[in-house]
């Protein structure tokens, strides 16, 4: 599944960026690592861009960039 179809509060842990180029250096930049926890908490009025909470800061990614990061719910992993 994708960053975009988690639902707010619900973590996720980081499986792949599935991107190139210069967004996919920017992503990794902000800690959208492989291993990495991260949950959705803001949603904006209009949907998008959502925030997330992702090593101890708050990132807003559009949908469109948000469906390039794959995750799997933590729930899994319990």
């Amino acid at each position: 599944m994708s960053l975009d179809e988690i639902k707010l509060n619900e973590k996720a842990i980081i499986k792949k960026v599935e991107c190139q180029g210069n967004i996919k250096r920017r992503l990794l930049d902000l800690g959208f690592i492989k291993g990495t926890e991260i949950t959705p908490i803001l949603i904006s009025p209009s949907k998008d861009p959502r925030a997330f909470y992702i090593r101890g800061s708050t990132i807003a990614l559009r949908k469109e960039d948000a469906k390039n990061v794959l995750v799997k719910s933590a729930n899994e992993f319990q």
